[in-house]
């Protein structure tokens, strides 16, 4: 066993090292989950503003477009007309939010729950990499657009699908530690 790990287990480690140790077993152990959702989210939306004009879509599949919109509000458009105040109220929950599911990763202890650990994770990738958007450009910029023939589903982008993802996370968190709980 080297140095390291000894001190650490007789809690004799540098406090430096003890606080790391007690991160990396954290929720916090899927915080690089969260920075890959929001490189890859920029980097996607970055693309889309390079080669398409707003508006402008190319179809993949039938029922599948790549498309330049931008979105003013929240999730299918909402408040989307509502004066401009909804940029600093939906950038500011999305931090709030961020920051009060970090603290809560911290005290989550990670081989235990990795589901919720990747849900939380997923979520705040998704939530920063819009508020970015929001912060620089006023708008969440959205390329994938499903639809059947005429009717549109509303467009989204990487962060959506990750913060679906991660709310998908938790429910199945959520079914499982109850079923664990339950006698």
């Amino acid at each position: 066993m080297s140095g390291v790990q000894s001190d650490v287990s007789r809690g004799g480690a540098t406090p430096g090292v003890a606080a790391f140790v007690a991160a990396w077993q954290s929720g916090w152990r899927a915080l690089p989950l969260a920075a890959l959702v929001v490189a890859l989210d920029q980097w996607t939306k970055a693309l889309i503003e390079t080669h398409y004009e707003l508006y402008e879509s190319t179809r993949l599949l039938p029922v599948l477009d790549i498309a330049r919109w931008h979105n003013t509000g929240a999730a299918f458009s909402f408040l989307a007309g509502a004066g401009g105040w909804q940029r600093w109220f939906f950038t500011l929950l999305a931090i709030v939010v961020s920051v009060v599911m970090v603290l809560w990763m911290r005290r989550i202890v990670h081989r235990e729950e990795r589901w919720l650990t990747f849900g939380l994770a997923a979520i705040v990738g998704g939530a920063l990499g819009n508020a970015i958007d929001r912060l620089q450009h006023g708008y969440v910029v959205d390329f994938i657009v499903a639809h059947w023939g005429n009717a549109y589903f509303p467009a989204f982008n990487v962060a959506d699908s990750s913060i679906t993802l991660g709310a998908a996370l938790l429910l199945v968190d959520a079914f499982f530690t109850r079923h664990r709980s339950s006698p």
